[in-house]
């Protein structure tokens, strides 16, 4: 991995122009709040609920901003993309919506429930094993022979734009509610939100310093702020918070996290569990475990916080029935 890095390329003017193509289709999720979770964190919790996004998380937004932005005949062609799912899902129904063909290169050991909701949305398929095969060497192969356009699950100007719209909404939503100083937790795996939503913060509240949250084990950008270089995780697999696995930051999200966030934030996965049936309890919303790794740093990790405020954003959703019932043991 080279040690100087490709600027990040976008800008918030990209950001506005993700969000006007986003308009027409994206929901504007809430900020949710319950007297319960303050008195856990012991501080105003913010809760902002992108499990209740299309395809049951964020990924959505960075999918829509990226195909709706290609030109027609590029598009028509198809899309190609990698994912353990919550992307996948993005791409398939946004690529569906614009009646083009998608392809996604999948773990064999994806949840099921996320292979099974990315075929359902109309994508091909393509199952690897992550611990013996070269996805990237898959897709590559795939996209040549059909002509697909490849889309980053966060890595890509497009994608990060589309994923920053959630920064907007949060700024917004934040000054509605008084909010004008907080960190903003926020579940990261390659970078595309944590950076997107920096950047959106930093133009429209800049009182709001994003915190990237990742598991233990898996904890690649939190080792990279502190260092100073890109540093890489030992396995590619064996957590719950898959939605949240990446081997690395990302060339473009990682300078952004650099320049923008505050120290990351390591939280153990049964946490996460307790924050999903926390979740349930008092918001009466569904979360996969990556999805709820910011809101399990917020209740459980208050040492790591400052302020009198926290905005946890609540990333995705999809989750399969042993999962959560494991989760709402935790009641």
């Amino acid at each position: 991995m080279p040690d100087t890095l490709t600027p990040f390329p976008a800008s918030i003017d990209d950001i506005r122009a993700a969000n006007a193509r986003l308009d027409p289709v994206v929901r504007r999720t809430p900020l949710l709040s319950s007297p319960f979770l303050d008195e856990i964190a012991g501080r105003r919790v913010l809760v902002k609920p992108e499990c209740l996004q299309h395809t049951g998380s964020f990924k959505f937004r960075g999918a829509w901003s990226a195909i709706s932005a290609l030109d027609p005949d590029v598009r028509a062609k198809g899309i190609i993309a990698f994912s353990s799912g919550n992307h996948a899902q993005g791409i398939a129904h946004a690529a569906t919506r614009h009646g083009v063909p998608s392809v996604i290169i999948m773990p064999g050991n994806a949840p099921a429930v996320k292979i099974a909701n990315t075929r359902a949305l109309g994508a091909e398929v393509v199952l690897y094993d992550r611990e013996t095969e070269d996805r990237d060497e898959i897709g590559a192969k795939i996209a040549e022979d059909r002509g697909l356009t490849l889309i980053k699950p966060f890595d890509d100007p497009l994608v990060i734009a589309g994923q920053a719209t959630c920064g907007l909404e949060i700024a917004t939503q934040a000054a509605e509610a008084g909010v004008t100083s907080a960190d903003v937790l926020v579940c990261c795996g390659g970078g595309g939100l944590t950076s997107g939503i920096a950047i959106a913060l930093e133009a429209e509240a800049p009182g709001l310093r994003v915190r990237p949250v990742e598991p233990v084990g898996f904890d690649d950008v939190a080792r990279s702020l502190l260092s100073g270089r890109i540093e890489r995780n030992d396995r590619v697999s064996g957590s719950i918070c898959d939605a949240i696995i990446t081997p690395t930051p990302g060339e473009l999200t990682f300078p952004v996290m650099q320049r923008l966030c505050g120290p990351g934030v390591v939280v153990p996965e049964e946490l996460c569990l307790k924050a999903m049936a926390e979740a349930f309890n008092r918001l009466k919303i569904v979360l996969e475990p990556g999805g709820a790794i910011a809101l399990a740093a917020a209740l459980y990790m208050p040492e790591t916080v400052e302020g009198d405020t926290v905005i946890a954003v609540a990333s995705g959703g999809n989750v399969d029935a042993p999962m959560f019932t494991k989760a709402l043991a935790e009641l």
